[in-house]
């Protein structure tokens, strides 16, 4: 990586650290456009990624300025791990919501017509829900309830298709010893 001036990263990191307000504005320049396609291909989602961006920027600003970057080198790894970062605390806290909402009564069971059984099935699936790994639980709701493919959500959790299809399965079995033990 050149920068305009022709310096590398160690220095326009240097630069920063000495409180050098161009070579912010440089860094900004010249990261937003790769921070910007990391949090979208993370988040799947432009509008939240424009948000994000303004935050991984000023972590990323803060952060040199306060010397956490040890080898300045490895300043374009450091960004792409911040934005990364950013992405997937924004995701937790996405899926973390998405749980806390209640189970909709006409997706969560078939109508049996016994109100009472299904309240105790749904009562028994949210309570095996939460005895899930938060990825897991995080993918079975994306995949159950929100229709994702195993890509999407690969590329998202930052894993292989076959990590998360094999996360799946086990959670999917987990979920089904749990519900018959409740």
């Amino acid at each position: 990586m050149r920068e305009a001036n022709g310096e590398g990263p160690a220095g326009l990191a240097e630069r920063i650290g000495t409180g050098d307000r161009a070579a912010e504005a440089e860094l900004v320049d010249f990261f937003s456009p790769r921070v910007f396609a990391i949090l979208c291909a993370r988040t799947q989602d432009r509008e939240a990624s424009r948000d994000l961006l303004h935050d991984a920027l000023i972590g990323i600003l803060k952060a040199l300025r306060q010397g956490e970057l040890r080898d300045a080198e490895k300043l374009p790894a450091f960004v792409a791990s911040v934005a990364r970062n950013i992405a997937h605390t924004h995701l937790r806290g996405r899926a973390r919501a998405r749980l806390s909402d209640p189970i909709e009564d006409d997706i969560a069971a078939p109508n049996t017509g016994n109100a009472f059984e299904e309240a105790q099935r749904r009562d028994r699936v949210r309570r095996a829900l939460l005895q899930l790994e938060a990825t897991d639980r995080e993918i079975l709701t994306r995949i159950l309830t929100e229709g994702q493919k195993l890509a999407a959500i690969a590329l998202s959790l930052g894993m292989s298709q076959e990590a998360v299809r094999q996360r799946k399965s086990r959670a999917l079995k987990k979920m089904a010893e749990i519900v018959k033990g409740l």
